[in-house]
């Protein structure tokens, strides 16, 4: 509106400018061509002005020269005046009217300036005030006064601003169209692009699943629903079996591919209003509404032998297998906190046992609740250093020199003090914490033992890893590393693996034990005769140590079982070149017996108790 406002009064200026210089042109030709003529037609040209009037000849020769101009329209009045203002000439005869002497137009046009102005009074015409030259002389006799029509100006200025206005409503309307258009698709990219965002946050982007947001909003709505209306369901928790088998062997695109196939089966085999999603890795959620027990547990065996079908990735067929775990509402709880925790709970049980679905039973807690909170706490206390390393000597029998330590993590939690190990590692060990945490025990177990072995005390380092560790792509390369940048001997460090992770016998553990004898790093079976290691798992393995559990050893001196179990391992380790260390000795007789029976060394508390290495005295040894 603005717009048009400035370029309508654009228009109007220019459409009275144009007036003016036509009125004055036009001025100009009928003084040169019509007046002047008509005025030297006489005896006498007005060389001395008009104060005289004129004669005949040249009014005859006026009304003859101005007829036909006001008869065309072309010439709307027409005067000639003199100096003095006094009307000589009008082609209507009149001798009054016109443009008073005093008027500043006339003034200046008797002094020989033209003057032109657009003037009004509903129907506008142009006034020009034009010097009238006699051509004999060349000088200013008198002054023509001239009304001309404005309307052809104006109709053509009217024309010029109408062709004006359709070509900017033309460019406007496109204007307008291109940016409706630009807005139509903007709101749409902008309305795709919010739903494309809305489903990534709730969802899954490898399978399309809910994810574990969109699982709690959507199920937190259901039991609250059911919580309400005496509702019943379960909340399940499901875990793929050796999947990282999967991933190792095959490659990551196998194992989404994989999570991808048994996620479509997982779903086929669900109602409308079950919940299926995936919270990360190889684990799902489910929640099955309206669904008792016997149910619930009849539908996941439904989808335990659908899983579990054999598929084909990358050409090697091969079959997977899922654990459940199970917790029912209301009878395990109306929270779903709760109700996940007790479902991890049961999932964790049946990873023990032979069963693939597990419900819930209250006082089966293979899996803490508390370990959610000590996970939690345990990832920060990683990023605030809070954790410390004590170190337990182990002896050779039966001088009693140390002859190296073994290091074992504490946790100086700022709440509940100075933590044993028993409190976090079982949490630690069934999450990805054990790997992070594993690798700062051993970087900074070897920067000590690089400051003892400067403070001249040549001491072995036992560091314990797990299954996790071993199975984790790229280890034996990481102890590498982490010893190249200590500068410490590959011998001098002792890796303890318990008994239980060999007994798993997957190629990713055999290969990592196997590449880790290669760089000359020792290999210790720990808690040995309390799992279920065959012999043959043994055997072909670098194995330079085996520890014989705490269990037999504690009552060597009078159970007669135990001094034979403890015989034969000690007999085992020495034919298979390896040492036999006995844990948890307490006392002098327990110890001279050991060395006896030919046990090469020997850990507990008669040797010492964990304390930093800065606190380990070198006399320590038997009898202390």
């Amino acid at each position: 509106m603005a717009l048009g406002a400035v370029m309508l009064q654009g228009y109007e200026s220019d459409a009275a400018e144009q007036g003016r210089a036509q009125g004055l042109a036009q001025a100009a030709v009928i003084a040169e061509m019509a007046i002047t003529p008509a005025l030297n037609s006489g005896e006498t040209a007005p060389s001395e002005g008009l104060t005289e009037g004129l004669t005949t000849a040249q009014l005859d020769g006026m009304r003859d020269a101005t007829e036909h101009a006001v008869f065309r329209g072309s010439v709307l009045r027409l005067r000639l005046r003199s100096f003095s203002g006094r009307v000589v000439f009008s082609d209507d005869g009149t001798t009054s009217g016109g443009v008073p002497a005093s008027d500043p137009d006339f003034r200046a046009a008797s002094a020989g300036e033209s003057r032109a102005r657009v003037i009004g009074g509903g129907a506008d015409v142009i006034r020009v005030l034009q010097p009238l030259v006699a051509s004999a002389s060349g000088q200013s006799v008198g002054v023509l006064e001239l009304y001309l029509p404005y309307q052809p100006i104006a109709d053509q200025i009217h024309a010029q601003v109408n062709r004006a206005w359709w070509r900017i409503g033309g460019a406007l309307t496109a204007l307008y169209l291109v940016l409706a258009l630009l807005a139509w698709w903007t709101t749409r990219s902008l309305s795709r692009y919010a739903a494309r965002q809305e489903y990534q946050a709730t969802h899954d982007g490898l399978t399309g699943l809910p994810n574990r947001a969109d699982f709690r909003a959507r199920a937190e709505v259901v039991l609250r629903a059911a919580d309400r209306a005496g509702g019943r369901g379960a909340v399940v928790l499901a875990d793929l079996n050796r999947f990282k088998e999967v991933n190792d062997t095959l490659g990551h695109h196998a194992g989404d591919e994989l999570l991808r196939v048994v996620s479509t089966r997982m779903q086929a085999c669900l109602g409308p209003d079950d919940i299926l999603a995936r919270l990360g890795g190889d684990e799902f959620a489910l929640l099955l509404p309206d669904r008792d027990r016997d149910e619930a547990v009849a539908l996941l065996e439904k989808i335990c032998d659908r899983v579990s079908d054999e598929m084909v990735l990358d050409g090697v067929p091969l079959s997977i297998e899922a654990s459940f775990g199970v917790s029912l509402y209301p009878e395990h709880g109306v929270i779903l906190h709760d109700l996940k925790q007790r479902a991890d709970s049961a999932m964790y049980q049946g990873k023990r046992g032979a069963a693939d679905v597990v419900v819930y039973a209250g006082g089966q807690t293979g899996h803490p609740h508390q370990w959610l909170v000590v996970q939690a706490e345990l990832r920060h206390a990683l990023e605030r250093d809070e954790l410390v390393l004590y170190y337990q000597p182990k002896v050779d029998l039966p001088a009693g020199e140390i002859r190296g330590v073994e290091a074992l993590v504490r946790w100086q939690h700022p709440q509940r003090g100075l933590l044993p190990p028993g409190e976090f590692l079982p949490a630690a060990e069934h999450s990805g914490l054990i790997v992070p945490l594993t690798e700062w025990v051993l970087r900074r177990a070897l920067a000590d033992q690089a400051d003892w072995t400067a403070a001249g005390r040549d001491w072995a380092l036992s560091v314990n890893v797990s299954a996790r560790n071993l199975e984790m792509a790229g280890f034996p390369e990481s102890v590498r590393d982490a010893l190249a940048a200590t500068g410490t001997p590959p011998h001098r460090l002792i890796l303890e693996i318990t008994e239980t992770a060999l007994a798993a016998d997957t190629g990713s553990v055999v290969r990592a034990v196997m590449q880790l004898g290669e760089l000359g790093v020792g290999i210790s079976v720990d808690d040995f005769g309390t799992g279920y290691t065959s012999l043959a798992h043994l055997r072909g393995l670098p194995i330079t140590e085996i520890k014989i559990d705490r269990a037999f050893v504690s009552d060597v001196e009078r159970d007669p079982q135990s001094q034979a179990i403890v015989r034969s391992v000690i007999e085992l380790a020495h034919g298979l070149g390896s040492r036999a260390t006995a844990e948890g000795v307490e006392t002098d007789e327990i110890s001279r017996w050991l060395a006896a029976a030919g046990c090469d060394e020997a850990q507990g508390y008669l040797f010492g108790r964990p304390a930093p290495w800065t606190q380990i005295s070198i006399t320590e040894g038997v009898g202390r």
